[in-house]
């Protein structure tokens, strides 16, 4: 398996955590979450983003807004729910445990 399709695999994988972490901070519209995915180099294919949003919007763990833009059109801002912050607390909790449970492996006891 190539280096860069093992990369992408890995980020794919946390991409969902990702987007809660980013929306725990402040509520965002997708272009906003798009470009700090990609400044932390998490994301290169944009159409990720939008079955991600709607998947975590019909699981109840976002809602969104219509506010008007400056810029154009009105934008749609995502708002995590309580269960988004419930769920994005445990997935802190996983997250702490995968790391050290790697740092195991890499590291040794």
């Amino acid at each position: 398996m190539a280096e860069d399709n093992v990369k992408a695999q890995m980020r794919k994988g946390i991409l969902e955590y990702c987007i809660l972490a980013i929306l725990s901070r402040e509520d965002s519209y997708a272009p906003k979450i798009i470009a700090e995915l990609k400044e932390a180099e998490m994301i290169v294919v944009e159409g990720t983003l939008y079955p991600i949003l709607t998947r975590q919007k019909n699981s109840g763990l976002l809602t969104y807004r219509w506010e008007e833009s400056p810029q154009g059109p009105p934008r749609k801002y995502y708002t995590l729910t309580d269960k988004g912050r419930d769920y994005l607390k445990t997935l802190d909790e996983a997250w702490d445990e995968l790391v050290g449970q790697i740092q195991v492996i890499r590291h040794g006891k």
